[in-house]
């Protein structure tokens, strides 16, 4: 008899932090990733996590207690094996400011702007729970709408790009096309997709 695999997802709370970096920075190296370059400046980094080689991590804990976490982790029978960056685009600052990547319209959407399989992982289902359960949390606290702005690229694509995605992983959540932004990632034009939530 098989067991059906059990997913969860679930916000990067404080408690929840080790998860994550089981996910993006397994080895908790100071220097790789943890997922702020569009959430936070240099500045704003140094002011949430000192001058310390650890400085990332902690500016990336601090972000873990605010009332909209940074995220969400997805759980694959209690292992963690997806982070998705998804937040109220207002408090995304690189994505708020940006002259590429303009509002569609005055709709205060929730946006994802980064999302990383653990590897090991990948080609298990693992980006279609994760954008789920990540859309399920924003329509849990009222999001509208949640969009993204991933790539269509004709062939393959270099899928250590966390923040591109694919225009069919989308699709089958439910995204739509709604434009064609000014920005680009590996030479191709970033769509604009929408899914609008329930109200």
């Amino acid at each position: 008899m098989t067991t059906e695999p059990v997913w969860e997802t679930h916000p990067v709370t404080p408690d929840r932090f080790e998860d994550f970096a089981d996910v993006v920075n397994r080895n908790r190296r100071a220097t790789h990733c943890w997922c702020l370059s569009h959430r936070l400046t240099t500045a704003e980094i140094t002011e949430l996590g000192g001058d310390g080689p650890h400085q990332r991590e902690l500016a990336m804990r601090a972000l873990c207690e605010r009332e909209h976490p940074p995220g969400v982790v997805t759980y694959l029978d209690g292992t963690p094996v997806g982070w998705c960056n998804i937040g109220p685009r207002s408090e995304i600052p690189r994505l708020h400011r940006s002259k590429l990547i303009r509002p569609t319209d005055d709709l205060p959407v929730w946006s994802i702007v980064c999302i990383v399989v653990r590897s090991g992982y990948r080609r298990r289902g693992v980006t279609r729970h994760l954008i789920d359960g990540a859309v399920n949390h924003a329509a849990a606290h009222g999001a509208p709408a949640v969009e993204s702005h991933p790539v269509d690229p004709p062939g393959r694509m270099d899928l250590t790009m966390a923040f591109v995605g694919t225009r069919a992983m989308f699709e089958r959540s439910g995204f739509e096309v709604v434009g064609t932004t000014d920005a680009t990632a590996s030479r191709m034009p970033r769509l604009t997709m929408r899914r609008t939530l329930a109200s």
